[in-house]
């Protein structure tokens, strides 16, 4: 009995040894990628823009960058760093209700989506709530091209609080066809009011907006070719 259980396991071992090795994506591979900490404005690729609902009052909303940063962030700033800035909108409403803004990038004066790297698992940012019953969703776009809406909670809070969202697992990130977008898309941020909740003063403030992501999940053996040149013929039925 020993001796058909020593062969059996050195059988195990040349074929565990012996079997070749397939390069396979490691879902380990994560990676914590920033988006924008609002700093250096005039050195990103994009934008951010504002939008409201129609009972916005007049010379709202309002977008600026301002100077600061969350307490917990100060000591990440070193020397030599650009000063520490923030994304801020402040809205106000001619009446209460539904009402709602939506702040987004922009590029050429045109809605930019920031194209995520990876299988996103969460979405990180920093936000300043006045303490109002407001509500903050997250606006992405899937590799089908569908957007989806991911609630980010309220922000009856004071001051800044740092958010980590969780991506659905439904949402699709990756492409079947290699003639689909590649990957998920930022959209931006829609912040409603609750219904009864005062509308004729809010003011919002964002910081260090990042993902992590499984970098390696969608990248296959040959990845480079899938959109390889064969110079098909412009001709119809050829």
């Amino acid at each position: 009995m020993k001796k058909g259980f020593v062969v059996f396991m050195q059988l195990a071992l040349i074929f565990v040894i012996g079997a070749p090795v397939f390069s396979q994506p490691s879902e380990k591979s994560v990676e914590t990628t920033l988006i924008d900490n609002f700093d250096t404005p005039d050195q990103m690729e994009w934008t951010w823009s504002v939008q409201a609902s129609r009972f916005i009052a007049d010379g709202y909303p309002v977008l600026k960058y301002s100077k600061g940063i969350s307490h917990s962030l100060r000591p990440f700033v070193k020397e030599g760093d650009p000063e520490p800035q923030v994304l801020g909108v402040k809205v106000a409403y001619n009446r209460k209700g539904d009402n709602w803004f939506e702040v987004y990038p922009t590029k050429d004066d045109k809605p930019y989506e920031i194209p995520f790297v990876g299988n996103v698992s969460q979405i990180d940012f920093w936000v300043w709530g006045s303490n109002y019953l407001y509500f903050l969703d997250l606006l992405v776009r899937d590799s089908g091209g569908s957007v989806h809406v991911i609630p980010a909670g309220n922000l009856a809070f004071s001051g800044w609080k740092n958010l980590i969202v969780s991506v659905p697992t439904y949402i699709r990130q990756s492409a079947r066809l290699h003639t689909a977008p590649e990957s998920m898309t930022f959209v931006g941020f829609r912040i409603r009011a609750h219904g009864s909740e005062y509308a004729d003063d809010f003011s919002i403030f964002f910081d260090k907006l990042q993902y992590t992501s499984s970098i390696l999940t969608n990248v296959y053996d040959g990845y480079e070719l899938r959109k390889e040149d064969f110079g098909e013929s412009s001709k119809e039925g050829q």
